[in-house]
């Protein structure tokens, strides 16, 4: 009786452990994306670089990648659920699982791609030099021995390594562009367009050099290769038929969907 009772606990151990499995898995039964929640596209922004990203007087995120996020869903046939996390930690959550994808500006980087798989880029973009309007800083080179203020984690980050070892971090490049404008730092590089809109709110900073230009695309855990092949699709969906540059022209003011010449 005692060895028929122990099978009979193994059994439903073994049990419990197939139901718990299969509950866990997400993947689609026709051989689909695996997602974090079945009928959803779980993606994440950073919520604090407009236009790209941020939150509105309602509490909702709002913006470009929000935008193409949903966009991106809608032609999967998902229900798009975006959440704000931190920029400098969003490739580590997506290669650690957490969520589907990460819509939210990134550069393609040799040592992103070591961590992530890239999408096709969305848009194009560049780092640029803001510093306040009586700064003597014009050019890169004078950026030297300079105290250059950068989002936490971003590639403009790294820009800033090439020419000054005084670097300031910031969770996002809306408060290192207030910090500028306040007084503090001698510049602030980052993209073109987070400049000009904070030039637009009233911040007292000018653009300057532009070091150069970079591919955004959408960052997706390796092992998703189902998923990466749908979203690269949608995408492909999407600036065929002009609503990519339609939700450029709608949130940034401009087409950055195509690559420069």
């Amino acid at each position: 009786m005692k060895d028929f009772k122990k099978k009979i606990g193994i059994l439903a151990v073994v049990f419990s452990m197939f139901v718990l499995a299969a509950c866990g898995s997400s993947e689609s039964s026709d051989g689909g994306p695996e997602l974090k929640n079945e009928g959803e596209f779980n993606f994440i922004v950073s919520g604090e670089f407009p236009p790209f990203s941020s939150v509105d007087k309602g509490g909702e995120l709002t913006g470009f990648d929000v935008a193409v996020g949903k966009a991106i869903a809608k032609e999967l046939g998902l229900k798009p659920v975006p959440e704000k996390f931190k920029f400098h930690g969003a490739v580590s959550a997506i290669k650690a699982d957490r969520f589907d994808a990460a819509v939210a500006s990134h550069t393609i980087t040799e040592d992103r791609k070591k961590a992530v798989n890239f999408s096709e880029p969305y848009y194009y973009s560049g780092p640029v030099i803001f510093t306040r309007p009586d700064s003597d800083i014009k050019t890169k080179e004078d950026l030297k021995g300079k105290e250059v203020a950068v989002s936490k984690g971003s590639t403009y980050e790294k820009s800033a390594q090439d020419f000054t070892d005084q670097i300031k971090n910031y969770d996002s490049d809306a408060t290192a562009l207030r910090a500028l404008s306040e007084g503090k730092h001698d510049a602030v590089i980052t993209d073109a367009i987070t400049g000009k809109q904070a030039i637009e709110k009233g911040f007292k900073i000018v653009e300057q050099e532009q070091l150069g230009t970079s591919e955004q695309a959408i960052a997706i855990k390796k092992e998703d290769k189902e998923l990466l092949k749908a979203v690269n699709e949608a995408l492909k969906k999407m600036k065929d038929n002009g609503e990519l540059a339609k939700l450029s022209e709608e949130y940034v003011g401009a087409d950055i969907t195509k690559k420069p010449e």
